[in-house]
């Protein structure tokens, strides 16, 4: 049962957590090639910060975890903080969103440690393509880093792809015939304003009903019921039992099912992915004044205040919203 439920009936139970905002690509959708604005090294949480945190937020009912950046894989005791979120006396499952560059050597260790599950971002089956998205020469890794994810039993192995006007919107049919040839669960996701450069534009998404008209073409595509809180609204194809997903953040917002907080690697919940304002807990963790417990006692609280506070919806699409200041390399998917 979720202690942290809001204003509008949300009981919250999934938290996004980020422990880098570094990454080893620079995707064109994300952040600039010459990118250098990064969290300052000391305003990260610690990983003893960080356990603190989500054992107050297990307590209080969240039951999902997933790890994000930035690339988490570049957080060098990831396979250590997997472990030690397993043992938590309320243990939630736990995902995690990688670009899937160290999974070759990677993949088994965080098996073994509790990790249940990946999700790797591809937005195109093209090599050339993928240096010209990415501004570096990785496709290989990425391939090896999904086979590797099932080699070691991190199932489904969900592909997140990102279709942009002009750029890889020819891609929907091949990623798709690509993912049920190779037994990937593919997502197209729309893309939304959080890009570091601040360019994004609304013309130049291609939607949710693009990416459903693009499918149909080859494939029938059957809703599939239930969706829940899920951010993607999945079909079957051809009848099954494969799925393809599609997350319209922006052109269908799911925001009255949303379950989802985030906390950033500098220790700031954030009940919104676009929200505008973030509360503190990094300053609570290192308040000296404070006992064990008292300190406990303030994350639970200030948990509590950021639900209470969470709006009913992020606002995309109203003439007022403004992109949050933060991209989604510092925010965490």
């Amino acid at each position: 049962m979720s202690m942290l439920i809001d204003t509008f009936g949300r009981a919250h139970r999934d938290l996004r957590v980020s422990l880098t905002d570094r990454c080893n690509l620079r995707c064109t959708y994300c952040m600039p090639n010459d990118f250098s604005d990064w969290i300052p090294g000391d305003h990260l949480l610690s990983t003893d910060e960080l356990m603190t945190v989500l054992e107050v937020a297990t307590s209080q009912g969240i039951t999902g975890i997933r790890l994000t950046g930035g690339e988490p894989l570049l957080r060098p005791d990831i396979v250590d903080i997997v472990r030690r979120i397993k043992a938590l006396p309320s243990a939630p499952k736990i995902a995690l969103t990688t670009n899937g560059l160290r999974l070759p050597e990677m993949a088994q260790d965080l098996a073994d440690a509790g990790l249940g599950r990946v999700n790797i971002s591809l937005d195109t089956l093209r090599r050339d393509r993928f240096k010209e998205l990415t501004f570096r020469d990785r496709f290989d890794d990425v391939i090896a880093g999904i086979d590797a994810a099932k080699a070691a039993g991190l199932l489904p192995v969900k592909i997140n792809s990102v279709l942009m006007r002009g750029v890889n919107e020819d891609e929907a049919l091949p990623l798709l015939r690509h993912s049920l040839a190779n037994g990937w669960n593919l997502r197209f996701i729309e893309q939304m304003p959080l890009d570091a450069g601040g360019s994004w534009e609304k013309s130049s998404m291609v939607t949710a009903a693009e990416i459903f008209e693009l499918l149909s073409t080859e494939f029938e595509l059957t809703p599939v019921a239930n969706r829940g809180s899920a951010p993607a609204e999945e079909f079957l194809v051809n009848g099954g039992p494969a799925t393809v997903g599609v997350i319209a953040s922006v052109s269908k917002p799911f925001c009255a099912s949303c379950d989802r907080l985030r906390l950033t690697a500098d220790g700031q919940i954030r009940n919104c992915l676009f929200a505008r304002d973030e509360t503190d807990v990094r300053a609570t963790l290192r308040n000296p004044l404070l006992s064990d417990q008292e300190r406990r006692a303030s994350i639970a609280s200030l948990f509590g205040s950021s639900v209470l506070a969470k709006l009913p919806g992020h606002g995309i699409n109203d003439p007022s919203f403004i992109q949050p200041s933060r991209p989604m390399s510092a925010i965490g998917g």
